[in-house]
């Protein structure tokens, strides 16, 4: 009973919060679309909209260790880049920095999600605000968002300081707007995901309330307010990052 209800069944397009309800969705959905809106999808699609491949990975120091196993440049944290190492969880610094073929890009929500999600071998779609029209067109078009290929839309939200998930605006937002351009899906959306939807309805300007939430404001306070400029900017890319063999590329 449980397995069953707990996966909004019956529906084409379904949503859900952070590593756990990924792996809910990601046992009966035939795709997953991970949304982490401040900053690690926005980052990916700056950064494979540039021509990079991006390997998601758990925030830890294991993560420079897996880099120069595979061959790639691993990110550090916003506060860590030096001209040497320019490359960061930061879009505004990735729009800028060199372009290298693979980069391993550390986070504590999306990354960890999508890292977690690729072991299902599902498709995995990097999805923010930049590109959510293009994602749900995309996902569309390769035949999901039916009953029977139904497609699981995963707000990454944020973290309390004692690890518990905090939901977060920008991330809710981020994933009603891929569930917007899925709301012509055959299957129709959970309830879940048609509530998700209402929030975005009734938000007149998405991008002054990525602005002024919680997420938006510590960004901003702490010196990166361009970061959230750029994950603003509403249905600006083409570009679906899709995850394939542990790494990110354009679909």
């Amino acid at each position: 009973m449980r397995a069953a209800v707990f996966a909004q069944p019956g529906s084409g397009a379904r949503f859900d919060w952070g590593l756990t309800g990924a792996a809910e969705l990601g046992r009966v959905c035939a795709a997953l679309v991970v949304v982490d809106v401040l900053s690690f999808t926005t980052a990916v699609e700056v950064a494979v909209s540039r021509g990079m491949r991006v390997h998601p990975f758990p925030w830890g120091e294991q993560a420079a260790e897996y880099a120069r196993r595979v061959g790639a440049t691993v990110a550090v944290g916003r506060r860590r880049t030096s001209p040497e190492q320019p490359w960061s969880l930061s879009p505004a610094a990735l729009s800028a920095a060199p372009v290298v073929a693979d980069l391993v890009l550390p986070s504590p929500n999306g990354s960890a999600i999508s890292a977690a999600a690729s072991a299902t071998g599902l498709p995995v779609v990097a999805a923010c605000l930049r590109n959510a029209r293009a994602v749900g067109r995309w996902l569309l078009d390769q035949g999901y968002g039916t009953t029977d290929a139904p497609v699981g839309v995963v707000a990454a939200g944020e973290r309390w300081p004692d690890g518990s998930l905090r939901p977060s605006v920008e991330d809710q937002l981020g994933a009603a707007s891929v569930l917007d351009a899925l709301s012509g899906a055959p299957g129709g959306l959970s309830v879940e995901a048609a509530m998700a939807l209402a929030a975005l309805a009734s938000t007149p300007d998405v991008p002054a309330a990525v602005r002024g939430c919680v997420s938006g404001r510590e960004l901003a306070e702490g010196g990166f307010a361009e970061d959230v400029e750029i994950a603003v900017r509403l249905d600006v890319s083409d570009v679906v990052p899709l995850l394939r063999h542990g790494v990110f590329s354009a679909a």
